[in-house]
């Protein structure tokens, strides 16, 4: 395929309404490669148009994550740019404002349906087992009679109006041309009732005014590309090329999850992975270099990368390979070296400074330091079993109590010992268990003892990546134990 001759311009686009994902790094490194390879800009957006879920502390881990790769990007939040603001909240007046453009020319329509109507809508569709989308209700109404809807305050959205019938070709790098009959593409909310812009509406006008070249993004967008391309003739823009990287998975095939790998980039910094090996692993997935060696640098994939060289397969995460990677940097590294990052990564002076005044108290000498701490240092951690169990409890319901403690914690925004504890009494008045239980429980899958310093505080020092990974592995042991 024949480059385009503009200047290379790309983008990630990560939502700040989580922990760091694997997946952002994954696409990160694409981008990046293709184009420092081609002399381009890399851009980094955030997508923060999620209002209830957005925060400024996932924002900055996702920065901070991002640069312990040595992903730097060239415009972005932090460092400005020609097309700032690169946050999308910043940005409300620019989407309004095309929105209005397209109401004007006929190529969206207001639309008043109350959630209540579309939920039960979505219901009357899935048992005639229909594919769940917009019915149209709205599409007939006058922009008159919207304008007058709307000045006496009833809400309503910005819905792009697909023209039907109609068919909408994808011409994707990595894969066969796809087609999409427009009576498979939902009439799609653009601008919503508060006047923030969905991802679509957002991406649309950002990629076109930051004059970006190749959207570069996981194949679970192809679905959206669609509906992207018909806002790009609405608006009369050229689109940029798209090309969407094959989907991490894990050994199963799913999709890559939580629940059996760490996805948390978080996680893997702090378990010590280099980032070198980590860059390396991620350049591994879904692509090859021409020699086929495993092991090489950002610089050899940055001389040798092309998308002709990347399966549509979705490749598997395997977590044994990434340390088999690891262990490879770690012997390249002088003896020097290597002290300087374990005493670096896995010694801190700020993680060394948070467990001493809880361990002080359980210390008769110094060389029992390990003996009582060696949990806030340790990467897997093998607690037994039956520890795991409360009394009068089994396996499975002790599992059910982790879950619920996983899925309540993952929320956290504040990874503070005062957050903690109140969130864990809350569940435990909330689901009825016992305090005692619950604590114990959690203790012994997070530290793998049955005593220690006090959990919570201990939970704050071990981070959340950590202590999320090991519930996990707790309630995966769990779950496999014989009944």
């Amino acid at each position: 395929m024949v480059e385009s001759r503009k200047k290379v311009r790309v983008r990630i686009a990560p939502s700040p309404t989580g922990d760091p994902h694997v997946g952002t790094a994954y696409v990160g490194l694409i981008n990046y490669v293709f184009a420092r390879q081609r002399g381009g800009k890399f851009v980094l957006r955030i997508e923060d148009t999620d209002q209830l879920r957005s925060r400024p502390e996932y924002e900055e881990a996702i920065l901070k994550s991002l640069r312990w790769l040595g992903l730097n990007w060239d415009e972005g939040p932090d460092v400005g740019g020609p097309y700032k603001p690169y946050r999308q909240s910043e940005r409300k007046e620019i989407y309004q404002k095309y929105a209005g453009a397209l109401l004007k020319d006929d190529r969206a329509y207001s639309c008043f349906c109350t959630p209540e109507r579309l939920n039960q809508m979505r219901s009357e569709q899935i048992s005639r087992k229909e594919t769940p989308g917009y019915d149209g209700l709205c599409r007939g109404i006058g922009q008159k009679e919207a304008e007058k809807r709307i000045s006496s305050g009833e809400p309503a959205v910005v819905r792009l109006r697909i023209p039907r019938p109609g068919e909408t070709v994808l011409s994707d790098r990595i894969r066969d041309e796809i087609r999409f009959d427009h009576s498979n593409i939902d009439d799609q909310v653009l601008l919503k009732s508060d006047g923030m812009p969905t991802y679509h509406l957002a991406n649309v006008v950002d990629d076109h005014l930051m004059e970006i070249t190749h959207v570069i993004r996981a194949e679970e967008w192809i679905n959206s590309t669609p509906k992207h391309l018909i806002l790009y003739r609405a608006l009369g823009w050229e689109p940029p090329e798209f090309i969407h990287l094959p989907l991490l998975r894990n050994r199963d095939g799913s999709k890559i999850s939580k629940r059996k790998n760490p996805v948390s980039l978080d996680y893997y910094r702090e378990m010590g992975f280099l980032p070198e090996a980590m860059l390396n692993f991620l350049g591994m997935l879904g692509w090859a270099m021409p020699d086929e060696r495993e092991v090489f640098s950002l610089e050899d994939m940055i001389a040798h990368f092309s998308f002709e060289r990347i399966s549509p397969a979705g490749p598997v995460f395997d977590l044994e390979k990434l340390k088999w990677l690891n262990g490879n940097y770690i012997r390249e590294l002088s003896d020097q070296e290597l002290l300087r990052r374990i005493r670096e990564q896995v010694f801190p002076e700020e993680r060394m400074n948070s467990v001493v005044p809880l361990v002080r108290e359980r210390l008769e000498m110094l060389s029992q330091y390990l003996d009582v701490a060696d949990f806030f240092f340790l990467g897997d951690i093998r607690p037994d079993l039956q520890d795991l169990i409360p009394k009068k409890k089994d396996a499975r319901e002790a599992a059910d109590i982790l879950g619920q403690c996983q899925e309540t914690l993952e929320s956290l925004v504040s990874w503070k010992t005062d957050k903690i504890e109140e969130t864990l009494r809350k569940l435990c008045e909330e689901k009825g268990y016992k305090t005692r239980d619950l604590f114990m429980t959690l203790r012994v899958a997070v530290t793998g003892k049955r005593a220690t310093p006090p959990l919570c505080e201990s939970m704050e020092v071990v981070g959340k990546a950590i202590t999320m990974a090991r519930i996990g592995r707790a309630i995966a042991a769990l779950e496999s134990a014989p009944k």
